[in-house]
């Protein structure tokens, strides 16, 4: 992982459980003239950690971070690519927007400079496959290469689809989840336009604050996501550490509006239903779940969609909104709230949602406020949801 909050996994979940914010000024460019003036910005990161000083010329930061992510990834599994397992091994990391830092400058010196001084690198700096392809470059992977591009359900939608493969038998082992870095010039003038950032800008960590009744827009973060994901028996067979189970995974569409979700969550209700019912378990049966939770009006209308799905039991549940503190990193978000929700199960702790201190009336569930709690899970539910209406759901269970 890469995110707002740390370089690697458990730093981010550190400074996550210990209720930091990662969200500040934004320093990448000059935003005085923004009315959104804050983003969760990657601090530190040094490509060249990861990739050849040589290739980094050729990326895009999003694919930097994909690099990154995917390499450590990698590493925690214990997992070696090799000529006779190379083909079973696959790569499905996308992203929702991609090389925006790479069309802006380019577009730029072709403006200044003519055509001529555009470097050959710019469309494979630019497409989003190329995450994915980097990735497989960089650790020889052979098997199914792809990306999902479905705005804020990105992430979720890699880690399913893979998990997809993989029971289809098409893969043994898959390298999933989402990248993005878009707190660019544009990046930030195009969200500012549409009306959904924060404009909470003389206070940066108190600006995404889900759930809450004074809760004005989400804010944008950055960085990257990426979970490796291997056939039981392969996994059981070399001896892995193995975090959890992925256990079901559900995916619908709204057909309702270009951003907004439907009053009651229609989508998100069937997306929901659709991965308990593939995963084979109860709705009680679910112990925890890290909402979408991005700090808007929707956050309401979420609210009522698990109420749908679970009833009663909803007020059992242990819930949270993480990107109180990291910033929503769009395509990457499901990324890393993957693994939120699977360390959440291995260390039985409940991160919290912060600036959640005059809850909205219509958000009434345990978001696990200010502070993290102790709880031990055995199922935990992970929600995307993205611009087109498109809905993606991901459960984990513990391993046992």
């Amino acid at each position: 992982m890469i995110s707002p909050l740390g370089l690697d996994v458990e730093s981010t979940w550190k400074a996550l459980c210990a209720g930091e914010s990662g969200i500040a000024t934004i320093t990448r460019f000059d935003a005085t003239d923004y009315p959104c003036r804050i983003a969760g910005e990657v601090k530190g990161f040094k490509p060249t950690d990861f990739i050849e000083a040589k290739e980094v010329k050729k990326m895009d930061t999003f694919i930097h971070y994909a690099v990154a992510a995917a390499r450590m990834a990698v590493a925690d599994a214990g997992f070696e690519v090799k000529p006779e397992n190379a083909e079973r091994v696959g790569v499905y990391v996308g992203s929702g927007i991609g090389g925006l830092q790479a069309i802006e400058h380019w577009h730029t010196v072709l403006m200044e400079k003519g055509p001529k001084r555009v470097t050959p690198f710019f469309i494979p700096m630019s497409i989003i496959n190329l995450a994915s392809g980097q990735i497989a470059i960089t650790v020889g992977a052979k098997g199914p290469n792809s990306c999902a591009v479905t705005a804020c359900s990105t992430g979720s939608h890699c880690i399913g689809d893979s998990f997809r493969l993989i029971q289809r038998g098409d893969a043994d082992v898959m390298i999933a989840g989402g990248s993005e870095a878009a707190v660019t010039p544009l990046g930030m003038a195009g969200f500012a336009a549409s009306r959904a950032l924060s404009l909470r800008n003389d206070a940066p960590k108190a600006a995404s604050r889900p759930f809450d009744r004074g809760r004005d827009g989400f804010v944008m973060g950055e960085g990257a996501g990426v979970v490796l994901l291997e056939e039981m028996e392969s996994a059981k067979a070399r001896g892995a550490r193995i975090y959890a189970e992925v256990i079901g995974y559900g995916m619908t569409a709204d057909a309702f509006h270009m951003t907004s979700p439907p009053e009651g969550g229609e989508g998100a209700v069937r997306c929901m239903r659709l991965a308990i019912k593939d995963a084979d378990v109860l709705p009680e049966a679910v112990d925890y779940v890290n909402a979408h939770a991005t700090s808007t009006m929707a956050d309401a209308i979420e609210t009522a969609a698990i109420k749908t799905v679970f009833g009663d039991h909803a007020y059992r549940m242990s819930l949270s909104g993480t990107k109180s503190m990291t910033g929503h990193l769009l395509g990457a978000a499901g990324g890393v709230e993957a693994i939120f929700s699977i360390l959440a199960i291995r260390d039985k702790l409940i991160p919290p949602t912060i600036n959640l201190e005059d809850p909205d009336p219509l958000c009434d569930l345990d978001y696990t406020p200010l502070k993290s709690s102790q709880r031990d899970l055995n199922v935990a539910l992970s929600n995307s949801f993205g611009f087109g209406g498109t809905n993606a759901t991901v459960l984990f269970k513990k391993y046992q």
